[in-house]
């Protein structure tokens, strides 16, 4: 039984990309689609899986870089695994780093709307500033 092939705007339609972004990333090699007998593009249901993957990695902030070197690690196959596994690892390591970074940023606001509610409802002095009122939840 012959895989299912998708033509260009149903794959885009599929993987949410445009296909102007599906032409981009055969350019920069992340990609590759195949043609049928008459030269027309097309796409398999492995491709969803990998466009999937690409866009996973791409939204913990992998950069262009990085992807198309892990697209030619990965088309070498199973003895660039560690390398694989190690560049995942640093890239996991960064978003982890970032998440953090956000979390301490939007307690940070979090406290600043509460000195507003306090400010309003008057269950925080006048004379209390923001500053003095940050120093309650310092560690």
């Amino acid at each position: 039984m012959a895989e299912k092939q998708y033509r260009i705007g149903e794959f885009a339609k599929l993987v949410g990309l445009s296909t102007y972004t599906l032409r981009y990333y055969e350019d920069q090699g992340l990609i590759r689609s195949q043609r049928d007998d008459n030269g027309v593009r097309y796409y398999t249901t492995k491709d969803i899986r990998w466009v999937g993957f690409i866009l996973h990695l791409k939204g913990t902030g992998m950069r262009l870089n990085d992807l198309k070197r892990y697209v030619r690690l990965r088309a070498a196959g199973d003895s660039t695994i560690a390398e694989r596994r190690a560049m995942l690892q640093q890239v996991k390591d960064d978003a982890e780093a970032d998440i953090a970074e956000l979390q301490m940023h939007l307690r940070v606001l979090g406290h600043k709307i509460d000195w507003y509610d306090g400010k309003v409802n008057q269950s925080i002095a006048d004379t209390e500033s923001f500053h003095d009122y940050l120093q309650k939840f310092q560690d």
